[in-house]
């Protein structure tokens, strides 16, 4: 293999540690340049040799890297960084506020098109990989219902949603479904639930010395999008409980969809993850996501993406060729 495209990765938190890794897995991809907010001199590599760059210098390194990696959150990095830098360059997030995808792919196109760039949003697992098997189970399945659950697992775009808000030092957020809710999905039964009959959120909290605690307990649960449909709790723990007892991401989850066909014939398909490392495998893809990418505005196209938009078979490193070979 020759050619190898160049990737830039924006934010170097645990999803850009994480994307820095799963390139070094792909010997087509490689790193040209990390850029961060914090000084560049600062910062050290996960693995391997880096270049670390302010994201105001990225404007410099427009003719080197063929598509750029946001590794921001969804709460207040994405929603300004994505449609600034789809002007100048081609690029892959994993935005995830559901319910502000629309409007967020309108602002993205919009900025890509007229950059003549190629943006791909919200990619990831979810929104992404359970988006795709959404789309693909009420495909086949037209008479039934779907529900997705999450967990038992750590939430990056909530985790950070937390740390965002005034007095919090520090914060996780677990996402957990309810069990009776899954039976009664997994049985057929195909009940209508509320979004609170099926996960609780879990959120361990360390405040800043002399924080509000009441304040922050209150901006936690009532926050639109993330918290305020749900049954929160929110617990306050030290610095070293944090450490000891929720430094791990562990995430998952699944995608049902209970249908019927023919003559009332029942049906029931499953889709599940079961991750170590949320972050990792989001990373990971992503970067299958940025090889796709890479291909598709080499043949010119321009404008946002989602994963509905792009074939299987470009993702892979593979010849169609082989994939009819090996895979079909």
């Amino acid at each position: 293999m020759n050619k190898k495209w160049k990737i830039g990765i924006v934010g170097y938190g645990n999803l850009g540690k994480g994307v820095h890794k799963a390139l070094r897995q792909n010997a087509d991809l490689e790193l040209a340049a990390i850029f961060t907010r914090r000084d560049p001199a600062s910062m050290e590599s996960a693995c391997g040799d880096a270049v670390f760059a302010t994201i105001a210098d990225a404007e410099l390194y427009r003719d080197r890297i063929d598509v750029m990696l946001l590794c921001g959150g969804s709460a207040s990095d994405l929603p300004e960084q994505t449609p600034m830098l789809a002007a100048a360059f081609s690029t892959v997030d994993s935005f995830d506020t559901h319910a502000r995808i629309p409007e967020f792919y309108e602002r993205v196109d919009a900025a890509a098109r007229a950059g003549g760039n190629l943006s791909l949003i919200s990619t990831g697992w979810d929104p992404g990989l359970f988006s795709l098997n959404r789309l693909l189970a009420e495909s086949i399945l037209p008479e039934g219902s779907t529900d997705t659950f999450w967990g038992t697992g750590v939430s990056q775009g909530h985790s950070d949603a937390i740390r965002r808000i005034h007095g919090v030092k520090a914060g996780v957020q677990y996402t957990v479904p309810i069990e009776a809710a899954v039976e009664r999905v997994r049985s057929g039964e195909r009940p209508e639930l509320a979004t609170r009959e099926k996960h609780l959120r879990q959120c361990f909290v360390v405040a800043e010395t002399g924080a509000d605690r009441a304040s922050i307990r209150e901006a936690i649960v009532t926050m639109p999008n993330y918290f305020a449909d749900y049954d929160t709790t929110v617990e306050f723990i030290t610095d070293e409980e944090l450490q000891r007892d929720h430094s791990g991401m562990p995430h998952g989850g699944f995608v049902i969809r209970s249908g019927s066909t023919g003559e009332g014939t029942g049906q029931l398909m499953e889709f599940g993850l079961k991750l170590g490392s949320n972050p990792k495998f989001t990373a990971s893809v992503l970067v299958a996501y940025a090889r796709a990418v890479c291909r598709l505005r080499e043949q010119g196209q321009t404008g946002a993406r989602t994963v509905f938009d792009i074939p299987f078979g470009l993702l892979s490193p593979k010849s169609p060729e082989q994939l009819r070979r090996e895979l079909l």
